[in-house]
């Protein structure tokens, strides 16, 4: 189901070599260390599929560049100094390997054409993905932890197929719109965010989210959703001081790869 890319663009300089800007930084160093942190937690919540999916972050002070998965690896085999960079064209400009093909196409134009999206973290994960199959919004609003998205979902009703081309990461980037939350119907989901922890903390509970409603639905009693009044306002009230939940979220899987997987980091 994994495509590498092939035929990748190069840029270079007047002696022909790749321009290597300076992806030396702090900052750089923190973001990949975080992305790394969120594949290894990914892959225990069972998010991860195979060598598919894939995350990605726009490089700090790059904003032409962005961080990604290599082609081939598991999540939970992922380290900080494994991830790429690369630009929009296609080009690694650090590291070892190439994206997996549909991870560049829909990552460069999700960056490319939402500049709000500094993060997309896309997967099949089973919940949420199982919710893409079904008929009519995907989620009921009937559980407080789903008012967390309310409002803020879109659904792409238009599969088709894999994303080998440009020409598919702009469709899908085109129905975005204002959401942060794109339910690819018959495939996944895809997380927007401005930062990485945000997008970790959404996807964490998205597939809980869609986990309970499920459950409820496999009862096969009606599962009753929140008036809509109720459900803006807990919205509302979950989305004041959410980015900094969100920056709790992520220390604390930190501290729980630091005590047990630190490999991540390197």
């Amino acid at each position: 189901m994994a495509h590498s890319l092939k035929d990748r663009a190069a840029s270079c300089d007047e002696t022909g070599r790749p321009n290597r800007p300076d992806l030396s930084t702090d900052a750089i160093r923190t973001a990949k260390e975080d992305l790394a942190a969120c594949f290894r937690m990914a892959a225990r919540n069972g998010f991860e599929e195979g060598i598919c999916n894939h995350f990605s972050a726009v490089v700090p002070g790059h904003d032409d560049l962005f961080i990604v998965n290599p082609y081939g690896y598991a999540f939970r085999e992922l380290t900080a100094s494994k991830l790429l960079v690369c630009d929009f064209n296609g080009t690694v400009v650090d590291g070892e390997g190439e994206p997996e093909a549909t991870a560049f196409y829909i990552h460069a134009e999700i960056h490319r054409r939402l500049p709000r999206a500094r993060v997309a973290f896309h997967t099949h994960m089973p919940y949420a993905t199982a919710l893409s199959m079904t008929d009519g919004q995907p989620l009921i609003w009937a559980g407080q932890t789903a008012l967390k998205f309310y409002g803020r979902t879109a659904v792409d009703e238009n599969y088709n197929g894999l994303a080998l081309d440009y020409s598919e990461g702009a469709r899908i980037a085109g129905t975005v719109g204002e959401a942060d939350i794109v339910f690819m119907k018959h495939h996944g989901v895809l997380v927007l965010a401005p930062t990485i922890a945000e997008a970790w903390d959404d996807l964490y509970y998205l597939e809980r989210a869609a986990e309970v409603q499920v459950l409820a639905m496999s009862t096969g009693r009606t599962v009753t959703p929140v008036d809509p009044a109720i459900a803006e306002a807990a919205y509302r009230q979950m989305r004041e001081g959410d980015a900094d939940s969100a920056r709790a979220h992520l220390a604390a899987i930190r501290r729980q790869l630091d005590a047990e997987e630190p490999q991540y980091r390197h």
